[in-house]
């Protein structure tokens, strides 16, 4: 934007707080949620002109003209629209616009998009997808360039690749705001040059580094990530996780997704230690699209943190003007007052918040949950669309667990899965060969685990353990988003099942799907990358459920299996991963067998 340009914006707003130009909007009688002060003051008028807010007081009936649009607020609370501080709209399931049609009627006006998915499968093609389809948005939605990509050079193979060369080029472009979270965390405090290269340019570019560091090692490791410059973290899972980073000068991110559930243990930094709730803000993460539409999104979030015991209005604070002042956007969003973007929601009770009228740059979007507006049509490619490749139908014997040697007493390294967390177990247990291979074993929830690489054709399928999913008899699931490789993860307890359901997968373009027993029993398409569909959120929501459905039916009680089995190609997650590459030992980041003799244990 020009000198030019902005400064007939400022005189635009000052004419209208002056009375000398009516304003387009007026809200009359709200109880003004002043983030800034810390104060609700009663009985309070905002004027906008065009996108930003001109006036704030008690009486606006100066900028009132004939044309002059009047939404009366009647004493409801006058509340920032809400932002999410760190999320990935892939795991929603659906395209940027239809995230947005599923959350702005929530009170979302603002997010901080890390596209890394897609830009495993696509590179900065699939970012430069991303940061357009933003541009078009009635919401502000800024991008975050992926900065692991792969997430762990050498330990898993993406579809594409990004480096300093693209994130500088990348850094460039309107609506990135930084580097996206840091998951190298050894790659920083080991002095890789790649990441410190890629974190340079965004530091030169004046831009905000997002952290990642996902080990509960709280030592030099910690520390020497921090020194490194990513400025934020939503890694944390414990209340020393919390403290830490907060001491050590990040920002905390407190994430309540739909796995991942941090903000009860966390927020007693606040409520118990007394930590100073300005370095907290809140996000999602990854969530599902069937908990975006039948639970919300950014307000389900505030009303989770709410019920912890922290005062509404320092939870407002923390998912609006903590967040904008964390990315360098006070002086634009985050708060109500002049020359900030109109984005107000009207909320009738603060304890149990709900948006009952949404208004985002200066328009209003939704009321009681409906879309008053359009929104744009978005056309993908056909590369796009095209994005899960393997080498051959896929068969019973390319997911058998062959065995070497005479012995049939072995110990297996298997993943364990651990409810509502990222983090995994690496699990050492006692299992018998038969026939030369390694069976499920039903009675200790022992079930297998397969990485089907999909991006190149190489034909490669991985097959390690995995304990936790509580699957029963002749049940597998497959899915293609599988962080942050996104090649395709196979869980299941029959070999021919667990075939059948990653053919049925790949057969869709992409997504997920449960078999049991030979049928298909749930099944959501994502065509776009093998991670989002462009159907409205509520359909790819019901055809998500099923999946949820499929798990229970094959017996899994666990909250929510969907995001848990997505992750467990994290490699940058402790302690224990599956990779194109092979089993990965996350904490000491190298290869080890899935199986070896109990001599050698």
């Amino acid at each position: 934007m020009t000198a030019q340009s902005i400064a007939e914006r400022t005189k635009n707003l000052v004419a209208v707080a002056m009375g000398r130009t009516p304003a387009d909007l007026v809200i009359r009688d709200g109880k003004w949620v002043n983030v800034q002060s810390g104060e609700i003051i009663p009985h309070t008028d905002i004027a906008i002109t065009g996108e930003r807010i001109a006036y704030v007081g008690e009486d606006a009936s100066h900028a009132i003209g004939d044309d002059t649009k009047i939404i009366e607020a009647e004493g409801r609370y006058l509340v920032p629209g809400l932002l999410d501080a760190h999320m990935h709209v892939e795991s929603g399931m659906v395209t940027m616009t239809e995230f947005v049609r599923a959350v702005a009627p929530r009170g979302t006006t603002g997010m901080f998009v890390d596209p890394h998915e897609i830009a495993n499968v696509f590179g900065l093609d699939g970012v430069r997808l991303m940061v357009d389809e933003a541009d078009q948005q009635p919401i502000h939605v800024w991008v975050q360039i992926p900065s692991c990509v792969p997430s762990a050079p050498g330990l898993e193979t993406p579809g594409a690749e990004l480096g300093p060369k693209e994130v500088e080029e990348a850094m460039a472009w309107e609506h990135v705001i930084g580097l996206g979270e840091v998951m190298n965390f050894p790659g920083v405090f080991m002095g890789d040059e790649k990441m410190h290269a890629e974190m340079a340019v965004t530091r030169a570019a004046g831009k905000t580094i997002g952290g990642h560091y996902a080990s509960p090692d709280l030592g030099l490791p910690f520390h020497g990530y921090v020194a490194g410059g990513p400025e934020d973290d939503h890694e944390g899972t414990r209340l020393e996780d919390a403290i830490a980073r907060v001491r050590q000068g990040m920002k905390l991110t407190m994430r309540y997704g739909s796995g991942w559930l941090d903000v009860a243990t966390q927020v007693k930094a606040i409520t118990e230690k007394g930590l100073d709730p300005r370095h907290f803000l809140l996000c999602t993460d990854d969530i599902h699209a069937e908990t975006l539409v039948n639970e919300g999104h950014m307000d389900r979030a505030v009303r989770h943190t709410i019920a912890q015991g922290v005062d509404p209005l320092t939870v407002i604070q923390m998912a609006t003007i903590n967040t904008a002042t964390h990315f360098g956007l006070a002086k634009d969003m985050g708060q109500i007052a002049p020359g900030r973007y109109a984005d107000v929601l009207l909320v009738s009770d603060l304890h149990h918040f709900r948006a009952e009228l949404v208004i985002a740059k200066g328009r209003v979007l939704a009321e009681d949950g409906k879309w008053l507006i359009d929104l744009p049509n978005v056309n993908y490619p056909e590369w796009a669309t095209q994005s899960v490749h393997l080498k051959k139908d896929l068969t019973a014997e390319d997911f058998r667990l062959p065995v070497s040697g005479l012995r049939a007493s072995l110990v297996a390294n298997v993943i364990g899965v651990i409810e509502n967390q990222a983090p995994t177990r690496h699990l050492r247990l006692l299992v018998e060969a038969q026939n030369g291979e390694i069976k499920v074993d039903l009675e200790r929830d022992l079930a297998k685990i397969a990485l089907v690489e999909r991006h190149k054709a190489t034909g490669v399928v991985q097959i390690g353990l995995v304990q936790g999913f509580g699957l029963g008899a002749n049940c597998a699931i497959a899915t293609t988003v599988a962080h942050d490789c996104h090649h395709m993860i196979v869980v299941g307890t029959d070999e021919a099942q667990m075939a059948q359901v990653a053919n049925a997968v790949a057969e869709a373009n992409g997504g997920q799907a449960a078999v049991k027993d030979g049928e298909i029993i749930g099944q959501v398409e994502l065509p776009i990358a093998g991670l989002m569909s462009d159907q409205r959120a509520e359909i790819v929501a019901e055809k998500a459920a099923t999946v949820l459905e499929g798990f229970r039916a094959c017996g899994s009680t666990l909250n929510n299996p969907n995001m848990q089995l997505s992750l467990l190609a994290l490699v940058v997650i402790p302690e224990l991963r599956i990779s194109d590459l092979g089993l990965v030992d996350a904490v000491n980041f190298k290869f080890i067998p899935v199986v070896e003799e109990a001599n050698k244990a």
